[in-house]
């Protein structure tokens, strides 16, 4: 049952086939390169889509009783270890990409949340949330969601508690430390508006991930159907020790969310990539991507930003070699 439920509904596994079927009755041979490509594009395309829409109306319904001020007031209840682990819970029910949760980084620390906290929620909102452990789950099956969340969840709550430790305040920007937050009253929403909400978010951010769906996918067609199986496991397979730091390292300079990475990811592995490897670069993208690393930056000062990257790349390779060493037990 369960196997049925990851690859017809969750894997939709039948509209591969279906347009296979399409491609062979207009005189495409989808066992060619060209064919193929054209296949992997269609499918992957179709199915990241879709479940993007079902996700985020999901997912945005729930955020939609986690605003901003109501974040700030259950994390203010918290204290230590705990505020830190709330912080990476809530994280994963935020924003899709480490833009995004930037602004709301920025309002926590501005509300006098502790640092350690504040940075835990930013390393656990891109890194994980509830869209990546379904899709993760219609790629490798659950094993591998369920363990890769938990991972992120561990490198938030660690990585907060070591800025923490650190006493960095005074590396976050004047105009931040002397922001107010501003306690806005909270009116209760109807079943209707939060439908409404919903349905907008999905709009926006199917508006805004639709090219970076489309781009990885065109790269994850192009890595499953054009570039040899032997160059892959050369660099990242088992008998490269490096391929976890250089899939980390390659996905620093791309920008894209989990929606993103997820083609490339599966086209890698059906290649002979490691599974850490795989799921480094993943991490690597989503978290430590340039774009959102100069947003930081007006944020932050410079030594805190290395702390930041440093904590994220070293946690994010322990991770890849600890997937390596398991993945027997995983796929």
């Amino acid at each position: 049952m369960w196997t049925l439920i990851q690859d017809e509904i969750l894997g939709m596994k039948w509209l591969n086939r279906l347009i296979g079927q399409m491609l062979s009755f207009f005189g495409l041979n989808t066992e060619n390169r060209i064919g193929g490509s054209i296949q992997f594009l269609l499918y992957d395309t179709i199915k990241i889509m879709v479940l993007l829409a079902v996700l985020i109306l999901i997912i945005s319904y729930i955020q939609s009783y986690f605003p901003p001020e109501r974040s700030k007031k259950i994390l203010g209840r918290f204290t230590g270890l705990g505020a830190r682990i709330v912080a990476a819970l809530l994280g994963t029910v935020t924003p899709f990409c480490s833009c995004s949760s930037i602004p709301l980084f920025i309002g926590f620390t501005s509300a006098g949340l502790p640092l350690g906290v504040t940075f835990s929620f930013l390393i656990s909102s891109p890194m994980v949330d509830l869209g990546s452990l379904v899709l993760l789950m219609s790629i490798f099956g659950w094993k591998v969601a369920v363990v890769y969340v938990v991972s992120g969840l561990v490198i938030a709550v660690s990585g907060g508690s070591l800025i923490e430790k650190l006493h960095l305040e005074n590396q976050v920007e004047e105009f931040i430390r002397r922001g107010k937050a501003v306690d806005l009253p909270q009116e209760e929403l109807t079943v209707k508006d939060r439908m409404q909400y919903a349905w907008e978010q999905v709009v926006s951010t199917a508006k805004k991930v639709a090219p970076y769906v489309l781009i990885g996918v065109g790269i994850g067609a192009f890595i499953h159907n054009w570039i040899p199986e032997e160059f892959i496991i050369k660099l990242l397979g088992t008998g490269n020790p490096l391929g976890v730091v250089i899939a980390t390292i390659a996905g620093v300079p791309m920008y894209a969310d989990i929606f993103g990475t997820i083609p490339i990811a599966e086209a890698l592995l059906a290649k002979g990539a490691q599974l850490g490897v795989v799921l480094s670069f993943m991490m690597g993208v989503t978290t430590l991507s340039v774009p959102s690393m100069i947003m930081l930056r007006k944020a932050i000062k410079p030594k805190l930003l290395g702390v930041f990257v440093d904590i994220c790349t070293v946690g994010i390779i322990i991770v890849g070699y600890f997937f390596n060493a398991i993945q027997f037990l995983l796929v």
